[in-house]
């Protein structure tokens, strides 16, 4: 799997902070965040069930920029 670093929450201070990468061969974008609290996951719940493979994850609003540029990565993979 060959990961590729986006970036990491501009507003923390760089260790245990949401992270994006994108997955070019998975053709995927992963994101690491703050786990959702029980009630959240609560009123997620009731949109739908959520997987044991799948998780709740909570990034700031300030990652949007990041989130964007993994985004604009997925659609143009790195040559």
């Amino acid at each position: 799997m060959g990961l590729r670093f986006i970036g990491k929450d501009p507003g923390t201070d760089g260790a245990n902070c949401p992270t994006a990468w994108v997955d070019e061969d998975a053709q995927e974008i992963l994101i690491q965040g703050w786990k959702a609290e029980e009630a959240t996951l609560a009123e997620c719940r009731e949109t739908g069930p959520i997987p044991d493979t799948e998780a709740v994850i909570r990034v700031p609003f300030r990652m949007a920029d990041v989130i964007r540029k993994a985004c604009d990565a997925a659609e143009r993979p790195a040559v």
